[in-house]
């Protein structure tokens, strides 16, 4: 399976997704279809966690003071599919592959392998 979760009001997954082919995707924009638990365990067995998987850029972060906390597996797992905004963007799937978020390394590969 073939799919990308991402943010239509995000520019910077719209950027990343102008780059790529996503004809063979699967599209889900995370606000309007939010993450089943199953979708986010489905992304911890690709990643190996859930920490790999949270934005500390979320402005959410900030307001909820998350950054004098120290938080588990089982705290960044409830995050995420408490608010869409915890999700780090774009995340990629492709068989058994998965890429998250912006970093130019990242987007360099996604490039690279599904690019236009």
């Amino acid at each position: 399976m073939k799919k990308i979760y991402f943010l239509k009001t995000c520019d910077t997954c719209l950027r990343i997704l102008k780059q790529l082919d996503t004809s063979d995707f699967i599209l889900q924009d995370i606000k309007s279809a939010p993450i089943t638990a199953t979708q986010l365990e489905e992304m911890y067995q690709r990643s190996k966690s859930y920490e790999a998987l949270f934005s500390r850029r979320a402005k959410k972060f900030g307001q909820m003071d998350l950054k004098n906390q120290r938080l588990s597996e089982t705290d960044y797992k409830q995050l995420i599919l408490e608010h869409y905004t915890f999700l780090k963007r774009p995340v990629v799937l492709e068989g058994d592959k998965i890429f998250i978020g912006s970093s130019k390394k990242t987007v360099a590969i996604l490039v690279e392998n599904y690019g236009k």
